[in-house]
């Protein structure tokens, strides 16, 4: 993410907005807000950044890409 009102980045968001919409608001209606949180922080954290193939990782979920390439978890930290 960088400039401001860049057209890459609003792709970018725009994208996984869509995602969500499709993947957690429109599945069924809400009761309250916190339910609705709980539904969006856990489809983030399970779903989207586990499974999620990137393209600067080979297209590799985070998951493969650190059980194939351990070494860069150490050098990270």
């Amino acid at each position: 993410m960088g400039r401001v009102a860049s057209s890459a980045d609003n792709a970018a968001m725009e994208s996984f907005f869509s995602l969500l919409q499709k993947n957690v608001l429109d599945r069924r209606p809400w009761p309250t807000r916190q339910d609705l949180r709980i539904a969006i922080v856990t489809w983030i954290e399970k779903t989207y950044h586990r499974k999620r193939r990137q393209r600067s990782r080979g297209r590799l979920t985070p998951i493969e890409f650190e059980t194939i390439y351990p070494a860069n978890l150490t050098q990270a930290a």
